[in-house]
């Protein structure tokens, strides 16, 4: 079984490193953030997500790649995992997409829980935007 559910950005932050790595000279800015978000629907439940980017504001030009952890529920199953994502723009698409649920990261009765899942955005003049998350198969 599939879940699906939207969530909100509720809080997001520049974070700094320390030590701060080495910085070289590429074309994009490259920053870390970080990202609380809460879920609705069939996906309940809360996350915080360590965000990397190399990604042009103006151009909307970019990739990023990211670690979050889950603490909630997937329809009637309870608990938290963690799950990496990324993906690449040239502004206008979405390409090279990565959604996958850290081997072993499972606790509760999302212990055990693998594969992959995915995002789907949406932009409405009313809101914004809009995000939904489908969930791994529960098997």
């Amino acid at each position: 079984m599939r879940t699906e559910g939207t969530f909100c950005v509720t809080g997001s932050a520049p974070t700094a490193l320390d030590p701060e790595p080495d910085q070289f000279e590429v074309a994009l800015p490259v920053g870390v953030m970080t990202f609380t978000k809460v879920y609705a629907g069939d996906i309940t439940g809360r996350s915080t997500t360590i965000f990397v980017a190399a990604f042009d504001q103006a151009t909307g030009v970019g990739t990023y790649v990211a670690m979050e952890t889950f603490e909630g529920a997937l329809g009637d199953a309870g608990g938290g995992f963690a799950f990496a994502h990324s993906a690449t723009t040239h502004g206008t698409d979405r390409q090279n997409e990565l959604w996958v649920v850290v081997p072993g990261s499972g606790v509760g009765a999302l212990a055990g829980i693998s594969g992959g899942g995915g995002w789907r955005s949406r932009r409405t003049a009313r809101t914004g935007s809009g995000s939904t998350m489908t969930s791994p198969d529960l098997g």
